[in-house]
């Protein structure tokens, strides 16, 4: 290829493909399906979960702090209900998918049934993974999930029931496909030891998560229970957000689960999307090398300024972990997090680095009201700090991300194959000229 002749042509290009900012406020285009005072355009029903950052008062916007309900529950009820018992992220994905609580003899079929099925098909590790190890594990997992799709014998049946058992098969596997995808990376090009744990069925998804990671396997109660309550809180998050919006988009058109579920892991990959984890993880450890965690709010309020005038970290002038495209106030998945948090780095000594944290979120959140912005901590604030403490790299946080929310994705999934059902299709404005065709000689 050409790549001076291709820049070239992409800057005169240009001349051709521009469209004027102002051409989407005179014909009331939404940018981002969103409008003008941040808020997002309406595109479905869904009784599924419901994401409140903000009312509406006589038309106007009024910011009020987060709540995040799953089928009318809130989050935090869910996360304390559980305690420190197991199968918390297992309840809950029932709990998504059927619409109620399940009794304890439902939760316990329902926990066999996702166990049975943990296991990837004979093969599949060697063929699928070790032979064709990628640099980059959510490509791995879209990868895996399309091939599991050889593995069915009736793969693009989308009736709902039958969606429903494929999408549990998938939703056991993907910690497997997740952890094998990591370790077949490192083992490839890091030329670390290919150490494969198989899942055992007594032990609930978040378990076996870290069983399958850890080289020795072992893991604390307390450490089951932070990621347990993790995938808890990313279970879902409405039927607007990027993945989920994906995920019905692609499969109303009638495709298999598969292609919907591969897709959405596409969307999640994205740095604004699932991938904003990891940004805030590396941001957080570039200030602490910058300033220390002993820091002063002075310290802190400069290198923030050095963040948002794009001459630190990735220059992006983004303040990672501050800020959400819903919430104004607070994100209830944050709190929680910072509760489990606060208790998990007391029993590993690392308080230090608890304090840090809570010290920057309230200089930050204070220096950027100070210049007119009022911005929430997410989930992604300290959901670094939490996987780093339980021993996590960071290729597997946004996979980690995929195993919860897989729940979500096929609980809008069924519910908009049985209420809706429509192919979407939306529509836009063409703005650009008509103009007569030249043959070539005449160009």
């Amino acid at each position: 290829m050409n790549n001076f002749f291709i820049a070239q042509t992409f800057g005169k290009s240009s001349n051709y493909t521009d469209i004027p900012n102002n051409l989407f406020k005179e014909h009331n285009v939404k940018k981002g399906l969103r409008n003008e005072d941040g808020t997002g355009v309406r595109v479905g029903l869904t009784r599924v979960s419901d994401v409140v950052g903000y009312e509406i008062e006589d038309g106007k916007k009024v910011n009020v702090p987060g709540k995040l309900y799953y089928r009318g529950i809130e989050i935090g009820d869910l996360v304390n209900g559980k305690n420190q018992e197991r199968y918390g992220f297992e309840e809950t994905s029932f709990l998504l998918l059927f619409g109620y609580l399940p009794s304890k003899k439902e939760l316990r079929e329902f926990t066999s049934t996702l166990s049975r099925n943990y296991h990837l098909p004979d093969e599949f590790l060697e063929k699928n993974m070790l032979r064709t190890p990628s640099r980059n594990l959510m490509n791995s997992l879209q990868q895996s999930i399309l091939a599991l799709y050889d593995y069915d014998e009736e793969p693009d049946n989308v009736d709902p029931y039958e969606t429903l058992l494929k999408g549990i098969n998938i939703l056991a596997k993907l910690p497997s496909l997740s952890v094998y995808a990591y370790q077949s990376k490192v083992h490839y090009y890091e030329r670390d030891s290919l150490i494969i744990h198989y899942p055992k069925p007594e032990y609930s998804v978040a378990e076996n998560i870290l069983y399958m990671l850890r080289r020795d396997g072992n893991f604390t109660e307390q450490e089951a229970n932070l990621l347990d309550v993790m995938l808890m809180i990313h279970a879902d998050h409405g039927g607007g957000n990027n993945s989920t919006f994906t995920n019905v988009v692609i499969s109303s058109t009638g495709t298999d689960i598969y292609s919907a579920i591969s897709a959405s892991i596409g969307s999640l990959k994205g740095p604004k999307h699932g991938g904003a984890n990891i940004c805030c993880s590396e941001m957080i450890k570039a200030i602490e090398k910058e300033i220390g965690l002993k820091a002063t709010e002075a310290q802190m309020k400069a290198v923030i300024q050095k963040i948002l005038a794009k001459d630190f970290y990735d220059n992006s002038g983004l303040v990672y972990g501050l800020g959400h495209a819903v919430y104004t106030v607070s994100d209830p998945r944050a709190d929680l997090l910072k509760v489990c948090c606060e208790k998990l780095a007391k029993q590993k000594n690392r308080e230090d680095e608890y304090e840090f944290l809570t010290k920057f979120e309230k200089v930050a959140k204070a220096y950027l009201a100070g210049n007119g912005k009022t911005l929430s901590n997410n989930v992604d604030f300290y959901s670094g700090f939490a996987y780093n403490m339980l021993q996590i790299p960071e290729d597997m946080y946004t996979p980690l991300f995929v195993c919860s929310r897989m729940a979500g994705w096929l609980a809008h999934n069924i519910e908009n194959k049985l209420y809706d059902g429509r192919i979407m299709r939306p529509a836009t404005k063409y703005v650009g000229e008509t103009i007569s065709y030249k043959k070539r000689e005449e160009r």
